[in-house]
């Protein structure tokens, strides 16, 4: 692919377009976007987050920066587990409004902070926050080296950043059934219940466009991140990535 040009799902197109475009997608999902996790997971992303909440281990002297914040799943249940203060970060407005309506419907609002950025150029200082999260939300991003390294920079030493993403299936005799779903089942669910079939055929396909699992932990190393590592949950459907500034 040109360097001038980045991935769109399956469609190259211009780099400085990128996020523009995934502000659409957002912005057409944000108000059924509870909804459509539950049915395009099959409610597995409720186990895959619980897991996550886990591994990131935010204590109540932890402060704890949630990137690609949507709609406020992980930060949430992070404050819930103890974690002493959660700045939930999304680059789409629609995403954190609702987000921030959803912590007032559930009385969450002391420790939470809410900042509209972008995670390519944090808006954060150096070695400002203990443990940093993003979930689902790193395949969307332009250049995600810089997401990386731009978590790096905001760590203090000591912390840990972690990403939960749709990986590679480890399991070849469910290929055909995976790639039926996610083309073919998600682009129909995403018609009929958000009359909108073309945003989630984007992000069935930006699945598959995402790093796997090693190209995913090389490119942490290449940020500075060290003692890499990650799991994989469901067979590989989903994997968390983890990497330390020392």
């Amino acid at each position: 692919m040109p360097q001038d040009t980045t991935d769109f799902g399956f469609t190259p197109v211009p780099r400085e377009q990128k996020a523009r475009m995934v502000r659409d997608v957002f912005d057409s999902v944000a108000p059924k976007y509870d909804v459509m996790n539950d049915l395009m997971s099959l409610g597995l992303h409720r186990v895959w987050k619980r897991i996550f909440i886990n591994a990131i281990g935010a204590g109540p002297r932890d402060t704890l920066l949630d990137l690609a914040a949507g709609t406020g799943d992980i930060g949430f249940l992070a404050r819930e587990r103890g974690a002493g203060r959660v700045i939930l970060a999304d680059i789409n407005h629609s995403m954190l409004n609702v987000g921030q309506g959803r912590a007032l419907d559930r009385g969450l609002v002391a420790g939470l902070d809410f900042v509209c950025c972008d995670a390519e150029r944090l808006p954060f200082p150096d070695r400002c926050v203990d443990r940093i999260s993003m979930a689902f939300g790193l395949r969307n991003c332009t250049d995600k080296d810089a997401v990386l390294r731009e978590m790096r920079r905001v760590l203090r030493p000591g912390g840990k950043a972690l990403v939960l993403e749709f990986s590679r299936l480890q399991v070849a005799a469910l290929d055909p059934i995976y790639d039926a779903w996610s083309f073919k089942a998600l682009p129909a669910i995403g018609a009929r219940v958000a009359k909108d079939s073309e945003s989630y055929r984007y992000l069935a396909e930006s699945i598959r466009m995402m790093p796997d699992q090693d190209r995913l932990a090389g490119m942490f190393g290449d940020a500075g991140l060290e003692r890499v590592s990650h799991r994989n949950l469901s067979g590989g459907i989903v994997a968390i990535h983890q990497g330390w500034r020392l």
